[in-house]
């Protein structure tokens, strides 16, 4: 299932919940590095499925930064918010085949049952006031991450049938993410290990579609200065323009590779050239602290 078809296409898909920050950067950076350096295609999508949380501009904002910090992509932008026909169709598929069931029980219902759905046993005739949930096997699921080696989840003892519609009829992002990355035919995902337990939901639904699974590659997560994940929600600063070929640079030297002073261009020629050995070092890497100029 996890046979990769060629040629190599990655993709970045930032949620519209505010501007990139250093973080997002070094994602980004790292992402586009793994394409480019086997001359293959980068995608940027936007995953905008979500309107509460989503902030009016940002995904403007998130493209003007990716093309100031030279990180070009292929094609057009694809936006979740224009697939929802798609989404619907898968929904219609796992329900018709029972890999998926009407759910009603309330986020205080599941806290009592101690946050572990019990599946089946609880599914309604309908989808009237009610969430999709997706069937899980009680058994592992095993990926084999590039830097982060073997990994196994299983997601009946952890959580069990997830949402992938919620009852106020909006699309979950393991459905969305999944079903994009399969019909956009992405090979390589590379993104934060603060997804990695994404990715089994995300295999689950791929399986349950029959439909392929890219390759994953889990990054370290840069941290502020509290030691916790850099984040929007945490006040992380938006990356600024005016200085972009510094923060590029910092970027660079987060990951391991080079402290690069020059221009955009110089820094991701250099970047190239470092990154098909250079990014080996990733496996043993650890979450580390963002530059002092990225937080608040």
């Amino acid at each position: 299932m996890t046979n990769t078809p060629h040629p190599y296409r990655g993709r970045f898909a930032p949620t519209p919940s505010g501007p990139l920050h250093f973080g997002s950067l070094v994602a980004a950076l790292a992402s586009w590095l793994d394409a480019r350096c086997v001359n293959g295609q980068w995608f940027v999508r936007i995953d905008d499925i979500d309107p509460p949380r989503e902030i009016p501009g940002a995904a403007d904002t998130i493209l003007r930064q990716l093309d100031a910090f030279g990180l070009h992509w292929d094609g057009g932008v694809r936006y979740q918010s224009l697939r929802h026909d798609a989404y619907a169709d898968a929904i219609r598929t796992l329900l018709n085949h029972s890999d998926a069931f009407y759910c009603a029980l309330s986020r205080a219902d599941l806290e009592a049952l101690g946050n572990q759905h019990p599946g089946t046993s609880v599914a309604v005739q309908d989808g009237l006031n009610a969430a999709v949930r997706l069937r899980v096997a009680n058994g592992d699921i095993c990926f084999d991450d590039r830097w982060q080696g073997r990994t196994c989840y299983n997601l009946h003892t952890t959580g069990g049938a997830f949402v992938i519609q919620r009852r106020d009829g909006l699309y979950a992002y393991q459905l969305a993410c999944a079903l994009d990355d399969a019909d956009d035919n992405i090979s390589h995902v590379v993104r934060g290990i603060d997804l990695i337990d994404s990715t089994p939901r995300q295999l689950t639904v791929l399986k349950a579609l029959q439909r392929q699974a890219p390759a994953y590659a889990h990054l370290p997560v840069v941290t502020d200065a509290q030691g916790m994940k850099l984040a929007k929600s945490n006040n992380a600063l938006s990356l600024e323009t005016n200085n972009a070929a510094a923060q590029l640079g910092m970027a660079l030297h987060w990951l391991g590779g080079p402290l690069i002073h020059g221009s955009i261009n110089d820094i991701l020629d250099v970047a190239k050239q470092w990154w098909p050995t250079g990014a080996k070092a990733l496996r043993n890497m650890e979450a580390g602290p963002a530059p002092a100029l990225s937080l608040t």
